[in-house]
């Protein structure tokens, strides 16, 4: 039994050690403006902040690492003074009950993702988090809508979501949850290959696209108010964060003191040369990695 336990404890710290290994010959840093930046400065900002959004591609490998990294440096540059929570993206609301369970040793990690639905790509891109919040005994936010009722929202509209049962209610924002703000309904559009008009009724999946940033920002700023002082890390898409709309906007709603930061990454063939009509402002710094690294399979 003790073998087993201690090769248990192995494989934890050999893939939390792996995961860390955020190769800078294969990302740049650079801040809103295009200005060359390091790690170094990023982690200064993240000292003086509330919450953290780190905006990714979901399959770029180099973005994940340099995740794990910004996590693990908060955690023991910071963790003696203050709590650092994670919260993610890719778990929904509904599945925070098992998600504590397994971060409090109840369950077994088998029986965790048997009941999480997680991501195709959990195990190489955000078990590693997971697991270090685990080793730390530190917060792990389940903090998305659950994707049945984004669903709703996009076949039905906006206000389907009243019809929910109480229970229901409680996995998602406070409802209802609000307009999207102008700019982000003209950059949803174009993204859709739409032209913005704004005399048109907004689409439906804009406003589940909302109810998606809603509930993250909410759950975000649940998790600030239960431990003061706090930093949470999010991880999400960076479209729900990209030039502090989105997310951003509504956790200020939620949470109007709370100083967020923004970390957009993105890979690019060029990855090397900041292009200020692509990349100004995307966030507060803007990571570019290189496209030519390996994708991750989701």
């Amino acid at each position: 039994m003790k073998s087993l336990l201690f090769a248990l404890i192995f494989a934890v710290a050999m893939t939390i050690q792996a995961a860390g290994q955020a190769n800078p010959d294969h990302y740049s840093i650079f801040t809103s403006d295009g200005k060359p930046a390091t790690l170094e400065d990023v982690m200064r900002a993240v000292a003086a902040s509330d919450a953290v959004f780190l905006g990714e591609y979901h399959d770029d490998t180099v973005a994940h690492a340099l995740q794990f990294e910004i996590f693990k440096r908060a955690v023991e540059e910071l963790g003696a003074t203050r709590k650092v929570q994670l919260s993610l993206e890719m778990f929904e609301r509904d599945v925070q009950v098992a998600l504590d369970e397994y971060l409090a040793g109840k369950i077994t990690e088998d029986h965790f993702l048997r009941s999480s639905r997680p991501w195709n790509n959990y195990k190489t891109d955000y078990r590693p988090l997971v697991e270090l919040a685990k080793e730390k005994r530190l917060p792990v936010i389940a903090a998305n809508a659950p994707r049945r009722y984004v669903n709703m929202v996009a076949r039905l509209g906006k206000d389907s979501v009243l019809s929910l049962s109480s229970e229901a209610k409680k996995w998602l924002a406070p409802l209802p949850f609000g307009e999207p703000s102008d700019a982000y309904a003209k950059k949803f559009n174009a993204l859709m290959g739409k032209i913005h008009d704004s005399s048109l009724p907004v689409s439906p999946m804009l406003y589940s696209q909302t109810l998606w940033d809603a509930t993250m920002a909410y759950w975000v700023a649940q998790g600030l108010k239960k431990h003061k002082g706090s930093l949470v890390v999010h991880l999400n898409g960076g479209f729900h964060t990209e030039s502090r709309l989105g997310t951003i906007e509504k956790l200020a709603k939620y949470r109007s003191k709370a100083k967020s930061l923004v970390v957009t990454m993105r890979y690019e063939e060029n990855f090397r040369t900041f292009d200020p009509a692509k990349h100004t402002a995307l966030g507060d710094f803007v990571i570019l990695t290189d496209s030519k690294q390996p994708r991750s399979k989701r």
